[in-house]
């Protein structure tokens, strides 16, 4: 597989590759859904909502993090996340805009 030749494009059209890439694999919506579900929780608590092992379930919230999902604080020897709304935001932003194109022009599709 090629390069993606990211530098070709703008700095939002990255940043939202990023951001759907991170939310492209069903263990990461389902820790985002029980995030939403439990309104913040520890690693621990994810691992026991999850057929996943510990080690993959901290690689997926990592992934989360590191595009912006997500945020974590250390609490003693665990760390508690939440939902990043600035990443969230600027996925409905994207979603949005296609949903309005779609609205304007139902069904005037080649």
């Amino acid at each position: 597989m090629g390069t993606t030749k990211s530098e070709c494009f703008t700095e939002e059209h990255n940043q939202i590759a990023i951001l759907t890439k991170a939310i492209g694999h069903p263990a990461r919506i389902a820790i985002i859904e029980h995030l939403i579900k439990v309104d913040s929780c520890i690693c621990g608590d994810i691992v026991n909502e999850l057929p996943l092992s510990q080690p993959t379930v901290s690689q997926h919230l990592k992934e989360l993090k590191n595009a912006g999902l997500i945020k974590g604080t250390v609490e003693g020897n665990t760390i508690c996340y939440c939902l990043n709304e600035e990443g969230f935001s600027k996925l409905k932003i994207f979603f949005d805009h296609i949903n309005t194109y779609l609205e304007k022009n139902k069904n005037q599709c080649c």
